[in-house]
């Protein structure tokens, strides 16, 4: 399968254009102690409909590792106590920024680049006009990370990817919230015959899953 994935970039804080208040009441809250178990839902219910296939296999071991990782933190977007989405990003120095995707060159040692790894939504809260508000927020939080870990530098740099097997609406909310594209690939990718979707069940005879 042919795949597209372009990847943005902010510089700059002032380059974060909010997006409106969603009509519902949403809190987006910071996960503290995120557990594998959690983020692993979140992980596997947001992305089941968009291919979202490489931490699945994940063991708890690299759930832990990951979510252990300096800088590493998630933030869940609530909706009447129930998780409706998440965003969850990573900084890097400039000593380990060059092993990640990223094919800009790697940050100077006074900032850090900051990735945000995972964004979406659950099913059931799509076209409630909550993606752009919690984009919104994650950027916020994102640049402002160093003033939650001690001793990191100032970020310089938020930057994410996404990809033609992503939701129809990812890249435009994206560039809505001031990301800019700087760099676009194609590559061909061996994809399952389809996503896992959001609720594993069991299989019809042809092998499709139930609805």
């Amino acid at each position: 399968m042919l795949v597209t994935t372009t990847y943005l970039e902010q510089r700059s804080p002032d380059d974060i254009r909010p997006a409106k208040a969603p009509a519902e009441p949403i809190d987006v809250v910071r996960a503290e102690n995120p557990t594998p178990e959690f983020t692993r839902f979140l992980y596997a219910t947001v992305g089941g409909d968009w291919f979202w296939v490489d931490r699945l296999t994940w063991s708890h071991d690299q759930w832990v590792e990951r979510l252990a990782k300096p800088m590493v933190e998630v933030w869940v977007a609530w909706s009447g106590g129930t998780p409706a989405g998440y965003v969850e990003f990573i900084g890097r120095s400039a000593e380990d920024t060059a092993v990640t995707s990223d094919p800009a060159p790697p940050s100077t040692s006074d900032t850090i680049q900051l990735e945000i790894a995972s964004f979406g939504l659950l099913p059931g809260f799509l076209g409630r006009g909550i993606g752009g508000h919690l984009l919104t927020v994650g950027c916020q939080r994102a640049w402002s990370v160093h003033e939650r870990w001690p001793g990191v530098p100032p970020v310089g740099r938020v930057w994410l990817h996404t990809c033609s097997l992503d939701g129809p609406a990812a890249l435009g909310n994206y560039q809505a919230r001031g990301f800019t594209p700087y760099h676009t690939k194609q590559t061909d990718e061996a994809m399952p015959p389809r996503t896992p979707g959001s609720w594993p069940g069991p299989s019809t005879s042809d092998g499709q899953l139930q609805t």
